[in-house]
C-alpha cells in the first residue's frame, strides 16, 4: 500500500503527534501561553520528501476514530490507518513562528549582523558599541579614513561611529552644567583665542565636552589618549567628524600609544603653546624628544598624582622651563573627583568585570589618600571586611579613626579576596605577594599608572595567561592556583567601567579655568615652577555646580565679613586651610 501525505488544517491534531525530529516537545498549553501560532501545512513537495507520492486526496483529514501506529519507514514518524484501510502520514508542521518576529527574524543575519547581535547581548554596558572589537582587525594606523569634510588628520577606530558618539556627548553635556555655563559665559570673549592646546587625557564623552568647550573659547586642539584601554571609540569618531585631530582607540599597544602622542605633537607648521596632561606622558615626550618645542610652551596643566610628581622632579632639578598648574591638588579635584568619583566607580568596575559579591569579602586597600578613602568607604558600606595599608602616619590615623584595620600587606596577603592599589607609587604588589595570594584573588589598580602591580613579573613561561572576558585575565600557576587580574594592572574604573559624569564636570571645569589663567596671565605672574590653582577659582568651580542641587548660599553681612577679615565675595578660606 502506498503512503499518502495528508495536508490541511491542524486544529484537530495534537502537537504531540508531530515528529520530534522537526519540533522539540512542547505542550499545547505552553504554545497558547507563549503566543505561538502555527501555519497551515501544505502538501509536502517532492523536494521536502523525495520518496513521498502525491496525495490523491489532499483535503482529506484523518477521522477521530482513526488508528495510529508507528511507521519506521518514514524517518521514524507516525502514520494513521484510516477507516478505508489507507495509510496516511501524520501531518507535519511547516514551521512555528512567534507573532511579533515575522518581520525582524525571518531574514538570515549577515556575518556582521551576527557579530553585532552577539556583542549587544554579551557585552556589559561598560563597553560601548565599538569598545572592544571592530568589523575587522585592521590597525587604525593602516586605515585611510576621512570625515565628511574631507579631513584625514586623525587616527581612530572607525569614523562611521560618529553619530553614535555624538549622542553620548549630548548625554554627557546634561550632567556637566558648569562646563556648559562656562562655555556660554565666555564664548563671546574667546579667552583662549590663539591658544594651541595639545592634550593627553582619557578620551571619553566627558573629555569631548571639555574639548568642544575649549574650541568654543577660541582654542585649537590636538588630542591623544593617556590610557590604552579607556578610549571610547565612538566618541573619538564624533570628535574626528567634528574637525578635531584625535589619535586614539581602545586597545592600543605600547607602540601605538607613543605613536599617537607623537602624531599629536609632530605636525609641520603647528607649534603648541599649552599642554593639558594626565599622567605626564605627553609632557615627558615633548621634553625629551622636542626640547625646542618645550621651551616655547606657555603653560602646563596636570591633573594626576603621577604627572604632578614628574613636574616637581623637573622643577627640583631646575629643568622645568615653563610654569605648570597642579590641578590634582586643587580642592575641587581632590575632594570630589578623587574621593566621590572613586567611591562610586570602584564598585562599578569590580562588579562589571567579575560579578563579585562584596558582602563578607576580605579586601585590602593599599593607600588611604582620597582615592583610598573613597574605595574603602564604598566597600565597607557593601559589607566587606576592609584592611588598609599606609606609609603616612596621618592618613594611617584617619584610617583607624574611620574604623579600618591598619596592616602591612604581607600580614594579610594570604587571606584577602581582593587587592586594590591606589598609592601612585611603583611595585606595591610585587611577585612575592602575587605568589602568596589565595586561589581566585582579584587584583586591580585604582591609581593612574600601571606601575603599582608588578605585572611584568607575571609574564614568565611557567605561568599561563587566560583571557576570560574583556579586561579580565586569569593568571594560572603550575599547581592550578589562579588570580584574577583586571585591566592588566591599569586604571580600573576608566578601563573597565565608567565614572560619574557630574564629578568629571568639576574636574574638567577646573582644567579649563587653569588653561585660561595660565594663557592669559601677564608675564611675570607665574615663574618656571609648579603652582596650585588659586583658591578663588576653586570656589568659582564649586559655585557653578550648586544650582544643580537647587542650593542657596548664605551671604555674609558687612559686619560679619569685617569680623572675619574676609571679602564678602571670597575667597573664604586661606591657602593653608585643609578641607
Amino acid at each position: 500500500m502506498s503512503v499518502q501525505v495528508v495536508a490541511g488544517k491542524m486544529a484537530e491534531v495534537e502537537l504531540k503527534d508531530v515528529p520530534t525530529k522537526d519540533l522539540s516537545p512542547i505542550s499545547p498549553k505552553s504554545v497558547e501561553k507563549e503566543g505561538i501560532k502555527t501555519e497551515p501545512s501544505s502538501a509536502v513537495s517532492a523536494a521536502a520528501s523525495p520518496t513521498a507520492e502525491p496525495s490523491p486526496n489532499p483535503t482529506k483529514m484523518p477521522q477521530a476514530s482513526a488508528m495510529k501506529r508507528p511507521d519506521q519507514q518514514q524517518n521514524g514518524g507516525e502514520a494513521f490507518v484510516n477507516q478505508d484501510g489507507t495509510v496516511a502520514e501524520a501531518p507535519r508542521m511547516k514551521k512555528i513562528q512567534f507573532a511579533d518576529q515575522k518581520q525582524e527574524f525571518n531574514k538570515r543575519p549577515s556575518k556582521i549582523g551576527r557579530r553585532s547581535l552577539s556583542r549587544s547581548i554579551s557585552q556589559s554596558s561598560t563597553d560601548s558599541y565599538s569598545s572592544d572589537s571592530s568589523d575587522d582587525e585592521t590597525s587604525p594606523r593602516d586605515k585611510q579614513q576621512k570625515n565628511s569634510k574631507g579631513s584625514a588628520d586623525f587616527c581612530i577606530k572607525n569614523i562611521k561611529q560618529a553619530d553614535f558618539g555624538r549622542r553620548e556627548i549630548e548625554i554627557a553635556e546634561q550632567e556637566m552644567p558648569a562646563l556648559m555655563a562656562l562655555r556660554k559665559r565666555a564664548q563671546g570673549e574667546k579667552p583662549l583665542a590663539g591658544a594651541k592646546i595639545v592634550g593627553c587625557t582619557h578620551i571619553t564623552a566627558q573629555t569631548a565636552v571639555l574639548m568642544e568647550t575649549l574650541a568654543a573659547l577660541g582654542a585649537q586642539c590636538r588630542w591623544a589618549a593617556c590610557n590604552i584601554y579607556s578610549t571610547q571609540n565612538e566618541v573619538a569618531a564624533a570628535l574626528a567628524e567634528g574637525g578635531f585631530s584625535v589619535f586614539a582607540w581602545k586597545g592600543e599597544s605600547e607602540d601605538d600609544f607613543w605613536w599617537c602622542i607623537d602624531r599629536c605633537v609632530n605636525l609641520e607648521g603647528w607649534q603648541p603653546n599649552m599642554i593639558l596632561d594626565d599622567g605626564g606622558d605627553l609632557t615627558h615626550w615633548i621634553y625629551k624628544k622636542y626640547p625646542n618645542m618645550f621651551k616655547k610652551i606657555k603653560g602646563i596643566v596636570e591633573e594626576s598624582v603621577t604627572g604632578v610628581h614628574r613636574l616637581y622632579q623637573l622643577s627640583k632639578a631646575g629643568k622645568l622651563c615653563v610654569p605648570a598648574m597642579n590641578v590634582n591638588d586643587s580642592v575641587t579635584k581632590q575632594k570630589f573627583d578623587n574621593l566621590y568619583c572613586c567611591r562610586e566607580s570602584i564598585l562599578d568596575g569590580l562588579k562589571r568585570t567579575t560579578d563579585v559579591m562584596f558582602g563578607g569579602k576580605q579586601v585590602v586597600v593599599c593607600g588611604y589618600g582620597e582615592v583610598g578613602k573613597g574605595c574603602s568607604a564604598a566597600l565597607k558600606a557593601m559589607g566587606s571586611i576592609v584592611y588598609v595599608t599606609e606609609i603616612d602616619p596621618i592618613c594611617a590615623l584617619q584610617a583607624c579613626m574611620d574604623g579600618f584595620r591598619l596592616v602591612k600587606l604581607s600580614e594579610v596577603i594570604r587571606q584577602v579576596d581582593i587587592v586594590i592599589t591606589c598609592t601612585g607609587n611603583k611595585n606595591v604588589v610585587v611577585r612575592e605577594y602575587l605568589d602568596r595570594m589565595k586561589n581566585g584573588c582579584i587584583v586591580c589598580n585604582m591609581g593612574h599608572s600601571n606601575t603599582e602591580i608588578d605585572v611584568a613579573s607575571l609574564r614568565t613561561p611557567e605561568l599561563t595567561w587566560e583571557r576570560v572576558r574583556s579586561q579580565v585575565d586569569h593568571v594560572i600557576w603550575p599547581d592550578g592556583k589562579r588570580i584574577v587580574l583586571l585591566a592588566e594592572g591599569r586604571l580600573l574604573n576608566l578601563s573597565c567601567s565608567t565614572v560619574p559624569t557630574f564629578v568629571l564636570s568639576i574636574t574638567a571645569t577646573t582644567q579649563a579655568l587653569a588653561l585660561i589663567e595660565l594663557y592669559n596671565a601677564p608675564e611675570g605672574r607665574y615663574k618656571q615652577d609648579v603652582y596650585l590653582l588659586p583658591k578663588k577659582m576653586d570656589e568659582y568651580v564649586a559655585s557653578l555646580h550648586l544650582p544643580t542641587f537647587d542650593a542657596h548660599l548664605t551671604e555674609l553681612t558687612d559686619e560679619q565679613a569685617k569680623y572675619l577679615g574676609l571679602n564678602k565675595n571670597g575667597p573664604f578660606k586661606p591657602n593653608y586651610y585643609r578641607y
